[in-house]
């Protein structure tokens, strides 16, 4: 894309003021209403942070202890606010190590915008000291990237970047600035980017496919719906619950759908995928329409395609073009954003109540209630079971609270027991799995949403990728609750390595250190709890504290779990035990 494709709004204050490219920088996160953003300051953005020290007073920069850190913190504090999140590093390594990050940004459709500096432009492609290739390094991974080299593109560019990041299917920009583009002058002036010729984020709707929608949905005996995060994306919530109600259809959920629907919702049924719940998970191959809205037919979700809801007409509602048959054969596709062809939907949708078919999921949770769910949350083993800790969690903050998983059994746990009464709560890694993602990312949740309790359940390998963000916890004195499921064990391998490797526990099990100390060392509130008597009471300290919080809790070393879609097989032949 050119920039000169893009068109510019007007602004209030078309006066141009000659200032340096680097206070033009902040000047247009000031415009785009940027008051936050996390970042590692170097050498090549040292400008930018040089001009970033007159404007403390309106925007609050937050400094990780990572480049990595920064990112993630960035995608919790945009998945719970809604804007789009920041994060700024320098050129080398500064920019390598915002790569996890902005490949999770990318998968998970997360609205990101990061910033690097950059050698001189005179020095590009000389492998000058920390030069590397940050445009052609994240080029696969960004919604898009530019390299700035003279100062008058900032304005143009940044606009340019955070209607892309915002706009449409979310996601992640990266725009990379050379040291002396910074220096140069230039005269600002701001006009917010409205559109661009070659980008067209939201496709036109088609009447008639909704029309064909509405007539399946209404003429279905045995409908499903499985919801994602495009939901939540498209500021639906209400509109889809409207859609819900109304056609009386049971509605399952992705774990990046998670929180979208209350979750003690009749007509919410549970999570599908690889440990989702066994109703949802079976019955997908035994209902006649599966209507999938901002949702991309993942693997995890899936499972083997060749067996994937083959009886089933496929409707399915989404924004991005790409999506429609990549993975899943849609009959009825319904291109745009939710919010808009759900109100059409509505209009069209007949009540109804299949109450037949939905005592089918309550059958189903039956069955997994008496097998599992009794076991986890009311467990007589000598150990604390993970989901008895989310039970406590959900006890105390009352289905309120904004909880923020890592990546492994804990993830699934915590996503398969938490409790939600409103959206943007559930904040988690999903398509890319970044163990470590949770710490970071609960610390910009908890500046996203500061009027909301945010808890961050961790894993000890997950917690361990970033525990130096503790560092910023205590310099920001942000008060988030970190909650570090200790098994001693990378669990979910391990529950791999016993499932189907028969038992070669390889390198799975943690020597792990005095996690209590470390908090301390930081200077947060700690504690440990290994005994059942005491976990109800330390839950209540941690949720009752208005500081940083950590509990660490041991739990039982091999616990797996359950239910459990093997790769590769159907999501039908889900495993209880």
């Amino acid at each position: 894309m050119e920039v000169k494709t893009a068109s510019f709004e007007k602004t209030a204050s078309p006066k141009a003021t000659t200032v340096s490219g680097a206070e033009a920088v902040i000047k247009c996160l000031l415009e785009e209403g940027v008051d936050t953003l996390y970042g590692y300051p170097g050498g090549a953005i040292m400008p930018v942070y040089d001009e970033l020290y007159k404007y403390q007073k309106q925007i609050h920069h937050v400094l990780t202890r990572h480049e990595q850190g920064a990112t993630h913190a960035a995608q919790g504090y945009a998945r719970v606010s809604g804007k789009v999140g920041v994060a700024i590093a320098t050129s080398g390594p500064g920019a390598t190590n915002l790569v996890t990050g902005i490949a999770d940004a990318q998968i998970d459709s997360t609205p990101m915008v990061c910033i690097t500096g950059q050698v001189g432009s005179h020095l590009l492609g000389s492998d000058a000291f920390q030069e590397t290739d940050i445009i052609g390094i994240s080029t696969p991974i960004t919604k898009w990237n530019y390299q700035i080299t003279k100062a008058e593109e900032i304005p143009e560019v940044l606009a340019k970047a955070f209607f892309i990041a915002r706009s449409g299917r979310p996601g992640p920009v990266l725009i990379d600035i050379t040291k002396d583009a910074q220096f140069q002058s230039l005269d600002f002036s701001y006009k917010k980017c409205s559109g661009i010729r070659s980008y067209k984020p939201i496709p036109q709707i088609d009447l008639k496919e909704i029309e064909r929608a509405a007539e399946a949905i209404n003429n279905a005996k045995k409908p499903m719906i499985v919801f994602g995060q495009g939901v939540i994306l498209g500021g639906a919530e209400e509109l889809f619950k409207q859609v819900v109600e109304k056609s009386g259809v049971p509605a399952a959920w992705t774990i990046l759908g998670l929180s979208a629907m209350p979750t003690d919702h009749p007509l919410n049924v549970g999570m599908v995928g690889m440990h989702g719940n066994y109703g949802p998970n079976v019955l997908t191959n035994e209902c006649d329409v599966l209507i999938a809205i901002g949702m991309r037919f993942d693997d995890r979700v899936t499972g083997n395609l060749e067996k994937y809801a083959k009886q089933a007409k496929v409707i399915h509602f989404e924004i991005d073009p790409a999506e429609i048959n990549k993975n899943v054969y849609a009959d009825i596709p319904v291109l745009g954003n939710v919010n808009e062809t759900l109100k059409v939907l509505l209009e069209l949708l007949k009540p109804n109540k299949h109450e037949t078919w939905h005592q089918k999921f309550k059958d189903h949770y039956k069955i997994e209630f008496d097998k599992i769910i009794k076991n986890d949350l009311n467990a007589e083993r000598g150990k604390i079971g993970m989901a008895e800790v989310i039970d406590e969690i959900n006890t105390c903050s009352n289905g309120d609270a904004v909880i923020v998983s890592d990546v492994g059994q804990h993830q699934m746990v915590t996503c398969r027991y938490s409790k939600f009464n409103q959206t943007r709560s559930n904040v988690t890694s999903g398509g890319l799995g970044t163990m470590g993602f949770a710490l970071p990312a609960a610390i910009g949740a908890k500046m996203g949403a500061p009027k909301r309790d945010v808890v961050a359940v961790i894993g000890d390998g997950g917690y361990q990728m970033t525990i130096q963000e503790l560092g910023t916890i205590f310099q920001t004195k942000v008060p988030v609750k970190i909650v570090v499921l200790n098994n001693d064990f990378l669990g979910m391998v391990r529950q791999w390595q016993q499932l189907f490797f028969e038992k070669r526990y390889a390198s799975t099990e943690m020597i792990n250190p005095d996690f209590i100390t470390i908090a301390k060392g930081y200077h947060i509130k700690a504690k440990q709890v290994s005994e059942r008597a005491n976990l109800k009471d330390a839950v209540k300290e941690m949720m009752d504290s208005k500081e940083a919080y950590f509990l660490e809790v041991k739990v039982e070393q091999e616990e797996n779990v359950f239910p459990m879609v093997p790769t590769g097989a159907s999501v039908s032949d889900i495993r209880l035990e």
